[in-house]
């Protein structure tokens, strides 16, 4: 317990990684996903929201009618989201998979080729990760193994045939950690930073010093088996539609495929054909997400927003029109995820607000109308206090922390004397739900500093 003011401002309150959530207040986005023409949203509360192109009911609302601002979908229990050129994935708390939309070649992986606008039930539990491509999608299971339906006909299945399948099939047996959709290519992680790929690869997308932009002896070059492309020290992964990126531990961003529109950032002159079959270094430090269209999107460790390739449309929103072939600075600060459709861009910021550019013409930016705009625009407004925490006295001299947590998760409060070493000792008896009250239970001691966290629990 804390006597006075005075004291109060010797604690020094640290921010763990707090999520954000439903607190009797608007709800702040978590993730975003762009699919060919639509967009996705998840929110706080675990609620899934959708806009833009239907035609397929890639959106899951019953009807096959485009919608130009957010409508909710799923009401709660969504944990992932992702978005092909013209289906839906998403994946709920209990682990099971849905999908709705186009299934053309058996995306959907309920057996048929048939579309579908509401969302089905495919896998009933033990997924943990999905990605949507052109016309075929991956998903992982609980026990690292990759599993994979719909179009094959570049091999991107990675089953070793060209032919599609309607159902799940098992690709790789354990050890994925990530995975990446191109429109007919695919990329995927294993739990030793190596990056592997299988697809279409024309353009050298794949990374494997094969693709040169031509036709070899009347085909395309492709692969049906993945293949190793990187060794080690990957760690994050993106496809756009005819190129891929990926991350080192160093914080590097690598790149490799087609370069007609700059999307590969690497200076060479804009629509020219040209291309590059193996992994080019672009920036060289510092970045911590990516994700990919016809252009390409990053962020900086620093939350900034960088773009270059496609900009038709206004997707890289940085006021003009203009294709760029090196990386341009589009925001400066507080962006927190990044998401790419074809031609169009979503970010978040960090009070959790959405923002959107680019084209417009199914109403996939969410704004109420199908204007394109070549500046970043606020869809979803933030939430205050979100991703923030803050000490306050209570009667009697008792402090506690106000915050913001994630519905139906419980947070624990941490204490640690000093950060050089870090010892933290958990507060046990101060677990509450998100919203809860979280009291300080020691008295800090006026001459030590004293370092708080809030984490979540079980």
């Amino acid at each position: 317990m804390l006597k006075n003011k005075r004291n109060l401002i010797q604690i020094c309150l640290l921010i763990a990684v707090l999520l954000p959530a439903l607190i009797s207040v608007a709800q702040p986005v978590t993730k975003i996903a762009g699919g060919g023409y639509h967009s996705l949203i998840l929110k706080g509360d675990g609620s899934f929201w959708a806009m833009g192109d239907n035609q397929y009911g890639q959106l899951g609302d019953g009807t096959t009618n485009n919608i130009n601002l957010p409508e909710q979908i799923v009401a709660s229990n969504v944990t992932a989201i992702a978005g092909g050129i013209t289906h839906t994935l998403f994946l709920k708390s209990d682990g099971s998979l849905w999908a709705m939309g186009d299934n053309s070649y058996g995306q959907l992986g309920d057996g048929t080729t048939n579309n579908n606008n509401l969302p089905e039930q495919i896998v009933a539990s033990n997924v943990t990760a999905v990605v949507a491509g052109g016309g075929h999608s991956l998903f992982l299971k609980s026990d690292g193994s990759l599993w994979a339906m719909g179009w094959n006909n570049y091999g991107q299945l990675g089953d070793g045939t060209y032919n599609n399948t309607n159902f799940p099939e098992m690709i790789v047996a354990s050890n994925v950690t990530e995975i990446a959709g191109g429109y007919c290519h695919s990329l995927f992680l294993k739990s030793d930073g190596s990056l592997w790929a299988m697809g279409y690869d024309q353009y050298g997308q794949l990374g494997d010093g094969m693709g040169n932009g031509n036709y070899e002896n009347g085909n395309f070059p492709k692969t049906n088996y993945p293949e190793e492309i990187v060794a080690s020290n990957v760690t994050a992964i993106a496809a756009g539609q005819i190129h891929s990126l990926f991350l080192k531990s160093d914080g590097s961003l690598w790149v490799m495929g087609y370069d007609g529109w700059g999307a590969l950032g690497d200076g060479r002159e804009i629509y020219v054909p040209t291309c590059t079959n193996l992994p080019e270094q672009i920036v060289s430090s510092n970045v911590t997400a990516i994700s990919g269209g016809y252009h390409s999107l990053f962020l900086k460790s620093d939350g900034s927003l960088w773009g270059m390739g496609e900009n038709d449309n206004g997707e890289l929103g940085d006021g003009t029109y203009n294709q760029a072939n090196t990386p341009v600075q589009i925001v400066s600060n507080g962006v927190t995820a990044i998401a790419a459709g074809i031609y169009h861009t979503l970010f978040l910021k960090n009070d959790g607000s959405l923002w959107a550019m680019g084209d417009n013409q199914y109403g996939q930016l969410g704004d109420g109308t199908l204007n394109s705009t070549n500046r970043p625009e606020q869809i979803v407004a933030g939430t205050p206090g979100y991703n923030q925490i803050s000490a306050q006295l209570l009667s009697g001299g008792n402090v506690s922390l106000s915050y913001m947590g994630l519905a139906g998760t419980n947070y624990e409060l941490d204490l640690s004397f000093s950060l050089s070493p870090v010892n933290w000792m958990p507060q046990v008896t101060n677990s509450a739900g998100a919203g809860g009250v979280l009291v300080f239970t020691n008295t800090p001691n006026a001459a030590t500093n004293n370092f708080w966290r809030i984490r979540s629990v079980p």
